[in-house]
Order: structure tokens, then C-alpha cells, then sequence
């Protein structure tokens, strides 16, 4: 009797432990989490504009104009075949009646 009672008391024990461990451990990261935030979300936001200023000087490379300036050259000119249907239909004019 005295060794299952020891035995429940030390398994109660041992569970309160190891949630008082765990919350422990949560408060702690959150604690922390919340100190670190701001300097988490600077290296961020430096990390993203660098990216995007990275992105924008590639775009402006890529695209730098080959030929010289004020010459015109046109790669493809557009097919434009115009078809015309004769079966449109009668134009019916309307009048607002007052």
C-alpha cells in the first residue's frame, strides 16, 4: 500500500515537474521573442529592399536600350486583315417618348 501510494505521488510529481518545465520553457520563448522582435523585423525589412533594389538594377541592365538613340527598328509587323460582315443587320434609331 505504502509503495503504490509512493509510487502515484511520484508520478504526479514527476508529471507536474515536466509541465511546469514546459511552460516554462513557452513563457521563456515568448519573453524572448518579444525582446528580439524589432531587431528580427530590421534585418527583414534590410534583406527585402536589398532584394528589391537587386531586382530593379537587373531590370534596368536587362532592359537597356541596344541601338543607338532616335533609331526606329520594328520586329514584326502586325498581320491586319479586316473582315467586314455584311449580315450586321437594320440601325433602328430610338426616341425617348415623354
Amino acid at each position: 500500500m505504502l509503495l503504490v501510494n509512493f509510487a502515484s505521488n511520484l508520478v504526479s510529481m514527476k508529471f507536474i515537474q515536466t509541465l511546469l518545465i514546459i511552460l516554462l520553457i513557452f513563457f521563456g520563448l515568448r519573453i524572448l521573442f518579444r525582446l528580439l522582435s524589432p531587431y528580427i523585423m530590421r534585418y527583414l525589412a534590410k534583406k527585402v529592399g536589398q532584394r528589391f533594389q537587386n531586382m530593379a538594377q537587373g531590370y534596368g541592365q536587362q532592359n537597356a536600350p541596344s541601338e543607338k538613340e532616335g533609331e526606329t527598328i520594328i520586329d514584326q509587323v502586325p498581320n491586319r486583315e479586316k473582315r467586314s460582315n455584311k449580315n450586321v443587320g437594320e440601325y433602328i434609331d430610338y426616341e425617348e417618348i415623354d
